[in-house]
């Protein structure tokens, strides 16, 4: 389907006026309220697919992951199509003044690696699904690290979360938001970025239906959410994926020693 047009003023003031904002709680709300014109008037903004995203009910939304600003578009996204993404972020960010009320008031998921308390974000999640939310999640953990900037292994948690719920995972890709904010954090806006987001129709999981949620379970599951993931972001930009896919665990970063981490991993110490 390739690359979604850029959105013209009118469908930009049109999202606006009926992007949804009950449920947001007030510091998530006047979060959105401040960043909405920088992201939707600030970019070249295009996106597809909004049929595939549920209108009522809980629903998996899993993407690809190049910049710490890619939630900021995909609740533009969710919000102008009547939906309020939930996000799993690390823990570490509930400490931090401003972002912890946020975060908190707008039903986001603490993530807790490595502590008696990492079992919450995965009944949290369960949680929201079943009282109807959308959750997001970026299964890669942090923004990728694959020079190519192509989706790196993946943690199986999504598909843990997937198969225990029986929620809808619905894929997708977003592009261009690393220029708009690049890894050293520091953002670009000028000239206006092209940036895109898309999702795809529900991934179909049932051959997993039933089984014990072994790693061996759970990996496949997680590969066929991400190839969909990577399928959507291969029309986004009119390439083809790498052979291999990058694994953080098995090779050093590629880039130069002494870039400055993802803001999230910063927080996290």
């Amino acid at each position: 389907m390739g690359v979604p047009p850029e959105l013209t003023v009118w469908q930009k003031v049109v999202a606006t006026v009926r992007r949804r904002r009950r449920g947001s709680g007030f510091w998530f709300g006047l979060a959105i309220a401040v960043i909405w014109p920088f992201v939707v008037f600030g970019t070249r903004l295009g996106w597809r697919g909004a049929e595939h995203l549920p209108r009522t009910g809980g629903a998996l939304l899993v993407g690809n992951h190049v910049s710490f600003s890619d939630p900021i578009f995909d609740i533009a996204f969710g919000t102008a199509h009547g939906r309020i993404p939930r996000f799993l972020a690390k823990g570490e960010l509930w400490s931090v003044p401003v972002v912890k009320w946020v975060l908190g008031h707008g039903g986001h998921i603490p993530v807790y690696r490595s502590s008696k308390r990492a079992a919450e974000s995965f009944t949290g999640s369960i949680d929201a699904l079943g009282r109807g939310e959308i959750v997001a999640i970026y299964p890669e953990g942090t923004y990728t690290r694959d020079p190519g900037h192509w989706p790196m292994k993946p943690k199986n948690g999504v598909a843990r979360i997937a198969l225990r719920s029986g929620a809808p995972v619905i894929p997708m890709a977003n592009w261009g938001t690393q220029d708009f904010l690049p890894a050293d954090g520091k953002p670009t806006p000028f000239p206006r970025k092209r940036v895109t987001v898309a999702l795809g129709p529900p991934v179909d999981l049932s051959e997993f239906a039933g089984k014990p949620l072994t790693k061996t379970t759970l990996d496949a599951a997680t590969a066929k959410i991400m190839d969909a993931v990577t399928g959507l972001l291969e029309e986004l930009r009119g390439e083809t994926r790498p052979a291999t896919t990058y694994d953080p665990e098995a090779r050093p970063r590629p880039e130069a020693p002494g870039e400055p981490l993802d803001p999230a991993e910063r927080a996290a110490g």
